[in-house]
């Protein structure tokens, strides 16, 4: 942040400098208990019980892209916000910033399809707002979407991973990168020799199949922006302790892998709108791993390595060549707006 007297797209991406953002003006001046801990979603109490609070807006460039659309999209991005928290999602707001020209029938699809997944998800969209800015004052349609759960008292501690300890599993329900190399196809009209599908998905039924004993679930959050390799580095640096990962148990797609290979990208570093990054007790990690893959959101998923005493505060990896690679979050922005 004292190198940058502006805002750049890489203050969006999920890694560091979107880290040092938040932390150098947002937790800043809007101090309070809730933003320090910087969890998924905001956890406070009612007189009906715990619940958590997370909002969400969506910038993607195309709106339309295989797999889904921005409405879809802002959907399944707040469900997973509140199910990688431990909670168990129930209402949605949608605000929607509408450029002049947009075809109606272009936004009707996109509601509709809002409502679609919002069904599917067994959430409500009960409120929201529209703004129409004028031709070229917003890139087609910006959308942002808020979102309220019940956070069962067993599964507070999800959000926080202040129960972590040193032999826990480090388990992801599918393979990375794919909505990263979706949107990249969509943008440039690229032709691979399978199509480049989102992972778009909601994921609370996924989640809530793991979720019968609470305790042995550490940690969960979903790897967006900055991939799976900023949410293990933010993991290992905000709890002070080392995680280690193999890179040939990663459930990469042949058609991820080459689209890196060719624009030079990191699948670790790639967005996902459909997978969950999970920490487990060790004990638990194979009937958790199992469950997972009997779910269709969860058929890929993989114990990639495990929470270590050694190394504090940093990501190790064994390579696929026999080397280990030391893991940092995302510098700078490999795709801008992609969610």
């Amino acid at each position: 942040m004292a190198t940058h007297n502006h805002i750049l797209l890489s203050h969006g991406s999920g890694g560091r400098l979107s880290h040092e953002l938040i932390g150098k003006v947002f937790v800043k001046h809007f101090a309070n208990p809730f933003l320090h801990a910087q969890t998924d979603s905001s956890v406070f109490d009612t007189q009906q019980g715990q619940m958590a609070f997370t909002t969400d807006s969506y910038v993607v460039d195309p709106i339309f892209f295989a797999g889904g659309n921005i409405g879809k999209l802002a959907v399944c991005g707040t469900v997973n916000d509140l199910a990688v928290s431990g909670a168990e999602p129930l209402y949605l707001s949608c605000g929607f910033i509408i450029e002049e020209g947009l075809p109606l029938a272009d936004l009707e699809k996109i509601v509709a399809s809002m409502a679609a997944e919002a069904a599917a998800a067994g959430v409500s969209i009960i409120t929201g707002d529209t703004k129409v800015v004028n031709r070229g004052k917003c890139d087609k349609l910006f959308i942002n979407t808020a979102g309220i759960g019940r956070l069962p008292d067993d599964c507070r501690h999800i959000g926080y991973g202040n129960t972590i300890v040193a032999g826990d599993q480090i388990i992801i329900s599918g393979s990375m990168g794919d909505h990263g190399i979706a949107i990249l196809a969509a943008r440039e009209d690229l032709s691979f020799r399978s199509q480049a599908v989102s992972d778009c998905a909601s994921l609370n039924g996924l989640i809530a199949s793991v979720l019968y004993a609470p305790a042995k679930i550490r940690f969960m959050r979903d790897a967006t922006r900055g991939g799976l390799a900023t949410v293990l580095c933010e993991l290992a640096e905000g709890h002070k302790t080392g995680i280690r990962i193999s890179e040939e148990k990663i459930p990469v797609k042949e058609l991820v892998k080459g689209a890196c290979e060719v624009f030079g990208f990191d699948p670790l570093y790639l967005a996902n709108e459909g997978k969950v990054v999970m920490v487990v007790a060790e004990d638990a990690a194979q009937d958790v791993l199992q469950k997972l893959r009997a779910h269709s959101l969860g058929a890929e998923a993989a114990i990639i390595g495990s929470v270590t005493a050694d190394h504090p505060g940093k990501v190790l990896m064994d390579t696929a060549v026999g080397g280990t690679r030391l893991l940092d979050m995302l510098a700078g922005e490999m795709l801008p707006r992609i969610c």
